[in-house]
């Protein structure tokens, strides 16, 4: 084939539709062709297929999505109820708390009534009965217990103390006493006498005293006044 023939039919083909739709299908092509164009709509049908699949998922996501705004109303109407529990609870505390303050002023008023003071009030309330009682002046004797002798480590110590005609007396004024506060003043007179030198004898004054406290104070030599 001539170089010129060539020419020409390379041409051809360059503007030629028809003509070259022609060539291709003597040499072959056409197969091809018609092969790329099953594909093509294979893959049109493919993509039909997953465009209603991606549908039914964003209709699904979609329902998902008011499933949890329904919870969202849901959770916020059960936070609302909470807040009303806690707010109306807050209020009932406070109403039983005024209540047990009030109880606590009618006790108050009533152990003033009765003679239930407090501990300090009920000493210096004690302390002249004891003065005309024991026939001496009340003095407190104090000292720090540097060795913790008393209470088992370093702390101040007090205690009621009466001199009468050369007799020491240790007294302990409260308003209640039980086993330990025998304990505590006897541990008390062992201090005095190791500071002093002097054996103090010892006493307890109180409205109330337990009644085991009792029966130990008469062991180991307490004297005891209560009514």
């Amino acid at each position: 084939m001539s170089s010129k023939l060539k020419r020409e039919i390379i041409e051809l083909l360059k503007r030629d539709e028809e003509f070259r739709y022609t060539v291709a299908g003597l040499i072959g092509y056409g197969e091809v062709l018609e092969e790329l164009k099953r594909l093509r709509a294979d893959f049109s049908k493919r993509f039909e297929k997953h465009d209603k699949k991606f549908e039914s998922i964003e209709e699904e996501i979609k329902n998902i999505y008011k499933r949890l705004e329904e919870h969202d109303r849901k959770f916020e109407s059960i936070e609302n109820e909470i807040k009303k529990l806690r707010e109306d609870f807050n209020r009932r505390f406070n109403e039983q708390d005024e209540k047990l303050n009030h109880i606590q002023r009618r006790l108050d008023a009533l152990g003033a009534r009765w003679g239930l003071m407090s501990e300090s009030a009920f000493r210096e309330g004690m302390k002249g009965l004891i003065e005309r009682y024991f026939g001496g002046k009340v003095e407190k004797w104090i000292y720090k217990d540097d060795e913790g002798l008393v209470f088992g480590y370093p702390s101040i110590i007090d205690v009621d103390l009466v001199v009468r005609d050369g007799e020491h007396i240790l007294i302990e004024v409260k308003s209640h006493v039980d086993r330990s506060d025998l304990a505590t003043l006897l541990r008390k007179g062992k201090l005095y006498e190791k500071v002093t030198g002097v054996k103090p004898k010892l006493a307890i004054i109180s409205p109330y005293v337990d009644d085991k406290a009792k029966e130990d104070a008469k062991r180991i030599g307490i004297e005891v006044y209560t009514a």
